[in-house]
């Protein structure tokens, strides 16, 4: 989702002297970052069949975790917490493999996993069970503020700015939102603010008329707004980032026993009153099901994307391939991003992304599609996890897919939805939002059509 423009939202926030932007630096050596890692992710299936959201491929080259990762980094926050228990091995391969701390730096990565306590017998049952249910651990870390973020959200967003507001205001919680429409509404968690900007109320997810309308932006703030902005964006979502002090997230941990941030323990917060909203006015994302995974890599092919991979002072981080460059001829490409190491021969390729070690013969086109390539160019070892071989045969046309890793797709194979479905369950192959998905491991016969 992005804003036409939230400058006036900016400007009353000068006003009241909670300047958006950080003059001057802000000290983040006493701020921790916390990464949930997600659950089940049911909504992304079959994409998780294998691994969590947050270490699903994105972009070509980088894991959704990389997001907060990076964008933590390079707001200067190294205290990094990454909480995880579903599917979490690749996860963790990627966060060994990609993020170390220098011998000399105050900063640490530490990976807390679900494990047996001696009065504990569960999983983590949400969000904040996640965070409570390793409390011993952040107890004992030291900070003044806890940064609580998403393992699976797309922004580019300088953490100092959020922290910089927080002290200004002497919150015990600063939520980060941004205007959004009632579609999207209906999806997040609302916030209602008073004229000094402290949230009054948070509503998860409402789907009522009755509690949208009371949870519209106010009229005094409406009447504010640049005459640009657009007007359809009524309501204020939070974006699931949450700046904690300290004592105020292990006192509302142990006060408020349920499971959930924003179902449960961000409105009892807002009821004890010291809650303020951070107005972001950058591009964001949630990464919440299979249309949004591929909207949001298919719009990575556009000459000047939303989300900027492309800053040489803010990279987004991952792991080094060490792979030679793409090998590319007698091939036509359109708005495409192809990765290292891939080999591509005599093909068509439009608004695509094609991941490394991808394999394409001739006679192909891969059109409106993300291919998340390989981790080798064969299989080390015959398994039945594993086809034979890593490649997309001659003249076979996608529109429209996601193929997950190490796939192979025959001759001959037409993956375009003919039939127009929102979903189906094939061996390996799924239609859902009406995008064909090929599971990692899967071999698509040759000649077949779907």
């Amino acid at each position: 989702m992005t804003l036409a423009s939230l400058s006036t939202l900016q400007q009353i926030h000068v006003q009241q002297g909670h300047s958006l932007a950080a003059s001057t630096p802000v000290d983040m050596s006493r701020v921790a970052a916390i990464i949930l890692g997600g659950g089940q992710g049911a909504r992304l299936s079959p994409l998780t069949a294998t691994h969590c959201k947050p270490a699903i491929s994105f972009g070509g080259k980088y894991c959704l975790i990389d997001v907060p990762m990076s964008n933590a980094i390079h707001s200067g926050c190294l205290m990094i917490y990454i909480v995880t228990q579903f599917l979490s091995t690749s996860l963790h391969k990627h966060i060994s493999s990609t993020y170390r701390s220098g011998t000399f730096s105050p900063g640490f990565i530490e990976l807390l996993t679900a494990e047996q306590r001696p009065n504990e017998h569960s999983w983590f049952q949400g969000t904040a069970d996640a965070v409570r249910q390793n409390i011993n651990y952040f107890s004992e870390a030291p900070v003044d503020y806890f940064l609580i973020l998403s393992g699976d959200q797309l922004y580019n967003m300088n953490f100092q700015n959020m922290v910089k507001f927080a002290k200004e205001t002497n919150a015990d919680l600063v939520v980060a939102a941004l205007p959004v429409a009632e579609a999207e509404a209906k999806r997040m968690g609302l916030l209602k603010l008073n004229e000094d900007r402290s949230i009054v109320d948070f509503r998860e997810k409402p789907q009522e008329k009755d509690v949208l309308d009371h949870m519209r932006i106010p009229e005094f703030t409406l009447k504010q707004l640049d005459p640009d902005f657009d007007k359809s964006r009524q309501y204020l979502g939070s974006m699931g980032i949450y700046l904690f002090k300290r004592k105020a997230l292990l006192d509302l941990l142990k006060t408020d026993p349920r499971e959930d941030f924003g179902q449960h323990l961000i409105p009892t917060k807002v009821s004890q009153g010291g809650v303020a909203a951070y107005l972001y006015d950058g591009y964001w994302e949630d990464i919440g099901t299979i249309e949004s995974f591929f909207k949001a890599n298919i719009a990575l092919t556009a000459p000047n994307p939303l989300f900027n991979c492309y800053d040489d002072k803010k990279p987004i981080f991952s792991m080094h391939l060490h792979l030679p460059p793409p090998k590319i001829f007698n091939t036509q490409v359109h708005h495409a991003i192809i990765c290292e190491g891939s080999v591509v021969e005599g093909a068509e390729i439009i608004n695509s992304i094609l991941g490394p070690r991808t394999s394409i013969k001739s006679g192909s086109v891969v059109r409106n599609s993300y291919v998340m390539g390989n981790d080798f160019y064969n299989p080390p070892i015959h398994t039945e996890r594993l086809p034979a071989r890593l490649v997309i045969e001659e003249n076979c046309i996608l529109d429209h897919v996601i193929l997950d890793k190490h796939v192979w797709i025959g001759k001959n194979v037409k993956l375009i939805n003919k039939n127009r479905l929102k979903r189906y369950d094939g061996d390996g192959v799924y239609i859902r939002d009406g995008i064909i998905i090929v599971t990692r491991g899967a071999h698509v016969p040759d000649r077949f059509v779907l």
